[in-house]
């Protein structure tokens, strides 16, 4: 853990470094004159990171939403031994002040948790129904680097721990305006709907009327026509759901705000589906030895007729 605190360190000061030097360029090259002053930034930035253990799906899901991120950034796996409350030490190195962070229990359970790092609050999700680009394969193909408009669904708006999900997931999914590893405009949306008290997040791409034409090949102002719509949206991933487990004071620590009762978990489901299994085969076991016991009490009565041709 030391080693990785020094390595992260080693590595902010090579970035700033850097960073500063770009600017010292840009600076001499312009005349005082044409120096403006940059207008003030929303530092948000997000650290991903995962435990160890996760599975190869989850590493590609965990991917597909940092490709997604132009503001975020990839740290080593947290060895499970170690404590959760260890990453808001990782994510002020890094100058994080989001977390997302991708736990597994048992090879199969994957939770996801949202965090303001150090203060909180914190949100732990379970997902269910994980597709990745690379298995859903749709036609889109946004640019990478540029910023994506959030769309969320009236129902966020019902109760507070909905609420609280609606502006985390802004602050961590919206990309700052003016950030250097993004792109200057627009090409994707990032869906949030409420089903079932589940959060379904979907990723479409912006087709607009330009593109549409050059993509369908239409000259004519009557085929021109035929397109109602000035933009299109085309999916291209990933997919996946979320259900709120519990909402927590701090970051990944804390007293808790909200336990979602509705919640069972995986170990308790596979339980139950274990225990019918059992019960179905002692009442098999059950229903043999009854037959062999009513077969036994049946008595064939002898017939007259065996001795006839002895």
């Amino acid at each position: 853990m030391e080693k990785r605190i020094r390595n992260n360190k080693m590595k902010l000061q090579k970035e700033k470094e850097k960073e500063k030097e770009k600017e010292k360029e840009i600076n001499d090259e312009k005349p005082k004159n044409e120096i403006k002053k940059r207008p003030k930034r929303t530092k948000q930035r997000v650290l991903m990171l995962s435990s160890r253990g996760i599975s190869t799906r989850y590493r590609f899901l965990m991917k597909d939403i940092f490709s997604l991120l132009p503001h975020a950034k990839k740290d080593a796996k947290l060895e499970k031994k170690n404590s959760l409350t260890e990453i808001n030490e990782i994510a002020e190195i890094l100058s994080c002040n989001n977390c997302i962070f991708f736990e597994t229990r048992k090879k199969y359970d994957l939770y996801l948790w949202l965090s303001k790092c150090p203060n909180g609050p914190s949100i732990r999700f379970k997902v269910f129904n994980v597709s990745t680009m690379d298995e859903l394969k749709f036609v889109g193909n946004s640019l990478k680097g540029s910023r994506p408009i959030l769309t969320f669904d009236q129902q966020f708006e019902t109760t507070a721990h909905f609420r609280l999900a609606k502006q985390i997931m802004t602050e961590i999914f919206a990309v700052p305006q003016g950030l250097r590893k993004s792109k200057p405009f627009i090409d994707k949306v990032l869906s949030f709907m409420i089903v079932d008290n589940k959060i379904w997040f979907r990723c479409y791409q912006i087709i607009w009327k330009e593109q549409n034409i050059a993509q369908q090949g239409l000259t004519d102002n009557a085929d021109l026509n035929v397109l109602e719509d000035e933009n299109n949206l085309l999916e291209i991933g990933p997919r996946f759901v979320l259900q709120i487990v519990r909402i927590f004071s701090g970051s990944f620590s804390g007293s808790t705000l909200y336990s979602n009762p509705d919640f069972v978990s995986p170990a308790q489901i596979r339980f139950s589906q274990k225990q019918k299994k059992v019960n179905r085969f002692y009442a098999k076991a059950k229903a043999r030895e009854q037959k062999q016991e009513r077969d036994s009490q049946i008595v064939v009565p002898k017939d007259g007729l065996e001795d006839v041709f002895k």
